[in-house]
């Protein structure tokens, strides 16, 4: 039996405002396909649902998919759109409608015109930023262009319907960088999922041949491991953790993780004065190498480099009028050798006597091929 509005307000405020939570939680995750949560039979059967009728949730849905500042809508644009979905209403009953969606925090805005005209007004995005977030997505590499569309599609449902057209008019979405399955997407769920609930998880990890096939390290052993981050760097995916089998905290590449699975094993604490920011720092690109205290003499345009790699808290000091100096804390691997030698001369590693002997020996062996 559908309630009265009269009598579903009366008897179910408490229950609007479970609805009106509920809805608010969907728009912030993106889902704001309002009737296709309304008939998901789980919800559906819930008491704030129940105290709805399908006028109100057409209504809510129309308004948030529809208006904006640049597209307002009538009553008689409202009562044509209700009919179209089999829904009768009068100017009046419309126009408590709207303050009921108000009073539960729609922000619909009305402007007094001889035939008064309707629009959300406040987004929970603006279209620039939006796009910020469109462009991260598209860049990502190990985000599949079939999901890459679908959240995009998702990411545009947060700004109005004008700048949400404009944004779609705008979009490419390059494959030829793009991962060819899910598995990274769905082991970041995983392992976020670990993360928050204190748990193990166990997975297999592989290396590429000379022949580009897959092979399990450690004749597939089976890894436990306590995830404490996920790390960022270079387009890939790190996860930062404690080995059980090597007693220490390690990292790996997310797209080398297969068959991933969280466990029922409470997780290992983080280590005392262990700081995932620190770490890091010293991986220093996530390749491996000896932790190690290093100073650098770099020229004077080479500063925008030093802030984008180490951040504008690293100790620097200016030696002369075209030169300062660095300190800070790396890892000595080829990959910090490469970039050392990728500056052309204008940087220089002057401390300690094994960093700078380690560089010697990666130019030595470049003259000798």
């Amino acid at each position: 039996m559908i309630l009265s509005k009269y009598e579903m307000f009366s008897k179910s405020r408490t229950a609007m405002t479970l609805y009106f939570d509920c809805v608010r939680k969907y728009q912030r995750a993106g889902l704001l396909d309002i009737q296709r949560y309304v008939e998901d039979e789980t919800n559906y059967k819930t008491e704030a649902c129940m105290a709805l009728t399908n006028r109100t949730l057409t209504l809510f849905k129309y308004f948030w998919e529809t208006t904006d500042e640049a597209h307002t809508v009538s009553l008689a644009d409202i009562s044509a759109h209700l009919k179209e979905h089999g829904i009768t209403a009068d100017p009046r009953t419309l126009r408590s409608d709207i303050e009921q969606l108000v009073e539960f925090g729609v922000d619909i805005v009305k402007e007094r015109r001889v035939q008064n005209l309707y629009h959300v007004a406040t987004r929970h995005f603006e279209a620039p930023e939006v796009k910020l977030l469109i462009d991260a997505v598209q860049s990502a590499r190990f985000i599949t262009p079939g999901k890459s569309k679908e959240l995009v599609k998702r990411l545009t449902t947060f700004v109005a319907p004008g700048d949400a057209a404009l944004l779609e008019r705008h979009l490419y979405i390059d494959s030829r960088v793009k991962a060819v399955n899910e598995s990274v997407y769905i082991s970041v769920d995983r392992i976020q999922t670990a993360i928050a609930e204190r748990r193990k998880i166990a997975f297999r990890y592989f290396d590429y041949s000379p022949a580009k096939e897959r092979v399990h390290r450690h004749d597939g052993r089976i890894y436990f491991v306590s995830p404490y981050a996920l790390l960022w760097n270079n387009d890939t995916y790190y996860l930062v953790g404690f080995h059980d089998y090597r007693q220490q905290v390690a990292k790996f590449r997310v797209d080398r993780i297969v068959q991933m699975e969280v466990t029922d094993e409470t997780a290992v604490k983080k280590p005392k004065g262990f700081d995932v920011s620190e770490f890091f720092t010293q991986e220093f690109s996530m390749l491996n190498g000896k932790t190690c205290r290093i100073t650098l003499l770099c020229e004077s345009t080479l500063m925008n480099s030093i802030i984008d790699r180490f951040g504008e808290d690293v100790p620097t000091q200016i030696v002369d009028e075209n030169h300062f100096g660095v300190e800070t804390t790396v890892n000595l691997s080829s990959n910090f050798y490469g970039w050392v030698f990728a500056s052309g001369g204008k940087m220089i590693i002057t401390a300690p006597q094994e960093a700078v002997d380690g560089f010697q020996r990666m130019l030595e062996s470049f003259s000798e091929r």
